[in-house]
């Protein structure tokens, strides 16, 4: 086993965050082998239970959970920041001509390595990703995943119809695709399938059905899609499914909604929407950099609030700006305020950082597995350091609690402040940082 001394973050049951400003952190491996959580807490309420282990010294720095991407494209990682009009012209004219070269096994190895290279540095330790159509963008995505030893979620997109060439998949043969896919990664190590229709619109209704077959042959299998983005998506999505009350109601009637349904954006939604997602246990993934970028429109988070149904937080790259987590809870809070009554803070810093960790792991069925530092837990941590740049320094020391400290990180940080990502393994522990248990007991964090 190995402890580590710092600052700790994590969260209890309710999402309410947990602080210790002298913290212990304890990871082993657990009777498969597997690198978790045994202990986090004060280190001096820990302290004596551990005193036959050697300790690493963080001094300055705080321990919190990898954060979790609840929707994001790898094939997409290189048109972040193109220009467009809006969401159907940015995928005519940028999306499907990149995701067009992913038929190149090569080629989606070489974007497959660049993608899991920026989610660390951002420090994101899972996510729920979107390939391509093309079979060998999953194949790319989940070996690069299997190798990097991390737990992730993705899978083939399927879109059969309004697509160009070089993008549209063939309907039987995708889902025997899919079938395979799921046969060959799903539950592998850390990996989990998705099966993914693109949306509505892309998907005919012999491909939506199969791809509801699929969900029901395999059960504890994630389904991930768009829908309610944008307002002439929502209105192009009624045309073509008129029977339907509504764009969501679409994939209710092809067996499509259930626990494990990640729904990106949810924006254009009513009440009986809302319920719907609350009723089948589907959780949304709230891309905010994205419907900013794309003028989309404004996540209701008062709505999904007040019916309660389960969201996370999700970049959405590359409609969405950046890979940095800090980035995405900033831009939630800047929509959190579109439409407020009352003054004041929309979303506390804590909440916006629950919903990328412990709220998002909840929201996908994996509460007590990753996204959080409790005992049980998967080791993926973070080691940050608040002072990463001197104006984020001069800010967190004028922190009077842990809302101002984590509001000053979302605010002023980046990828800077990510000092190191620990997935599931001890920390390499340099010679000048492991020290007898007694030694460190002589040395705080403050």
């Amino acid at each position: 086993m190995q402890a580590y001394r710092a600052s700790l973050l994590r969260f209890d049951n309710a999402g309410n965050a947990l602080f210790d400003q002298d913290g212990l952190l304890v990871v082993g491996p657990d009777a498969r082998g597997r690198q978790i959580v045994q202990d986090a807490g004060a280190w001096d309420a820990l302290a004596a239970r551990y005193s036959h282990l050697n300790v690493m010294r963080l001094p300055g720095r705080i321990l919190a959970p990898g954060f979790i991407d609840m929707h994001i494209h790898f094939p997409q990682t290189d048109i972040i920041g193109a220009p467009a009009d809006g969401l159907l012209p940015w995928l005519q004219n940028y999306t499907f001509p990149a995701e067009s070269l992913f038929s190149d096994p090569a080629h989606s190895a070489e974007v497959a390595e660049v993608f899991f290279d920026e989610l660390l540095r951002n420090g994101v330790t899972t996510a729920v990703t979107f390939a391509t159509s093309h079979p060998a963008s999953a194949q790319a995505f989940f070996a690069a995943a299997q190798r990097r030893k991390l737990r992730m979620i993705g899978g083939k997109v399927l879109q059969d119809r309004h697509s160009p060439d070089g993008v549209r998949d063939e309907t039987e043969q995708s889902l025997i695709d899919t079938e395979t896919l799921i046969q060959r990664w799903h539950n592998v190590d850390r990996l989990g399938y998705a099966i993914t229709p693109r949306f509505a619109p892309t998907c005919s209704e012999a491909q939506l059905r199969g791809a509801g077959a699929l969900a029901a042959r395999y059960p504890d299998t994630w389904i991930h899609t768009h829908v309610a983005e944008n307002e002439d998506e929502v209105k192009w999505a009624a045309e073509l499914f008129p029977q339907a009350r509504s764009y969501l109601d679409v994939y209710v009637g092809f067996g499509l909604m259930r626990r494990r349904s990640v729904y990106a954006h949810c924006i254009h939604f009513d009440d009986d929407d809302r319920r719907l997602m609350r009723e089948t246990g589907a959780a949304a993934a709230v891309s905010p950099t994205s419907n900013l970028f794309l003028g989309s429109g404004f996540f209701d988070f008062e709505g999904a609030n007040r019916i309660g149904y389960r969201y996370g937080l999700a970049s959405d790259v590359g409609g969405g700006t950046s890979f940095s987590p800090f980035h995405t809870m900033l831009a939630a809070y800047y929509v959190g305020r579109h439409g407020q009554t009352k003054p004041g803070i929309s979303i506390a810093p804590s909440q916006l950082w629950w919903r990328h960790t412990a709220g998002a792991a909840l929201a996908l069925g994996l509460d007590g597995v990753v996204g959080n530092l409790q005992p049980g837990c998967e080791a993926d941590f973070l080691v940050l350091n608040p002072e990463a740049t001197p104006l984020l320094a001069r800010k967190t020391a004028r922190a009077d609690n842990l809302e101002e400290l984590l509001f000053a990180m979302i605010v002023l940080g980046d990828d800077r402040v990510i000092e190191q990502a620990v997935v599931s393994q001890a920390l390499a522990v340099p010679a000048r940082t492991a020290v007898p248990f007694a030694e460190a007991a002589r040395t705080t964090t403050a």
